[in-house]
C-alpha cells in the first residue's frame, strides 16, 4: 500500500480568457464525495475499481473541496482580478509570494461545466456533478497544454514527495466491478499487507464491495 501521489492534470482554464492557455496542468489528488446512490455515475466513467476513505482520513490530510463557478461567476471574477494585479504589481518578494497563493487558488477552481481531455479526447462534462475535494501539494509550476506530455513525468516525480498515507483503517470501501474479482483482492490482503494489524485486515476484507451486486441493492 503506497498510498496515493499526487499528479499533474490537465484543468480546463478558458474561463481566465488568456489567449492560447485553454488548458493547464497542476499537480492534485482528486477525490469524489457522493452517496453510493450515484456511485454508478462515477465508475461507468472513471472505471469499476476504487477506495472508499474516510472524511476524516480527508480533514487529517487538508483535503479541499473544489470550489466550483458558473461562467462568469464571482469565485472566476474574483481570481482574474488577483491574477491581474499581482501581474502589475513592482514589488518583487510581493509578486513571488502573490503568485504562489494564486496558482495555488487557482488549482481549487472549476468551471461547472467544461471540457476533460481523455487519451487526448476532448470530452465535455458537468463537473460539478462530481462534488470532488482535492489535496493540491506545495508546488511552483504549471504545465501548459503544448509541453504537457514532455514535462509531467519529471514535474510528477517533484511533488511525489508529498504523497498521502494510507492504512487500513481509513479505508470505508474497497469497490471491484464483479463479485470474482473479491477472491483475488482477499489473497492481495492477506500476503502483502501482513505489517498491518490482523484485526484491521479482517474488518478491511469486510468492506469489499462489489459494484456487481450493488446495482441490484440501489
Amino acid at each position: 500500500m503506497n498510498g496515493i501521489a499526487p499528479r499533474y492534470c490537465l484543468e480546463d482554464v478558458r474561463w481566465m480568457g488568456l489567449d492560447g492557455f485553454n488548458y493547464l496542468g497542476f499537480p492534485m489528488s482528486c477525490f469524489c464525495d457522493i452517496p453510493l446512490s450515484r456511485i454508478s455515475e462515477h465508475t461507468d466513467f472513471y472505471g469499476m475499481y476504487g477506495i472508499g476513505l474516510s472524511k476524516g482520513w480527508g480533514a487529517k490530510n487538508k483535503l479541499n473541496p473544489v470550489a466550483y463557478s458558473p461562467q462568469g461567476g464571482q469565485i472566476q471574477e474574483l481570481m482574474k482580478f488577483l491574477f491581474n494585479e499581482s501581474a502589475s504589481d513592482t514589488d518583487e518578494e510581493f509578486i513571488e509570494k502573490s503568485n504562489l497563493h494564486a496558482l495555488k487558488l487557482w488549482s481549487l477552481i472549476k468551471p461547472t461545466t467544461g471540457n476533460m481531455i481523455v487519451s487526448g479526447n476532448i470530452i465535455e462534462k458537468e463537473f460539478y456533478q462530481e462534488n470532488e475535494w482535492r489535496f493540491v501539494p506545495p508546488f511552483e509550476n504549471m504545465i501548459e497544454q503544448v509541453d504537457f506530455e514532455k514535462e509531467r513525468i519529471e514535474e510528477n516525480k517533484v511533488v511525489q514527495k508529498h504523497t498521502l498515507q494510507i492504512s487500513p483503517t481509513d479505508i470505508r470501501y474497497l469497490f471491484v466491478q464483479k463479485d470474482s474479482d473479491i477472491p483475488r483482492l482477499v489473497d492481495f490482503i492477506n500476503n502483502k499487507l501482513g505489517h498491518f494489524p490482523l484485526n484491521d485486515l479482517k474488518i478491511l476484507q469486510s468492506r469489499i464491495v462489489s459494484l456487481e451486486t450493488l446495482q441490484y441493492d440501489l
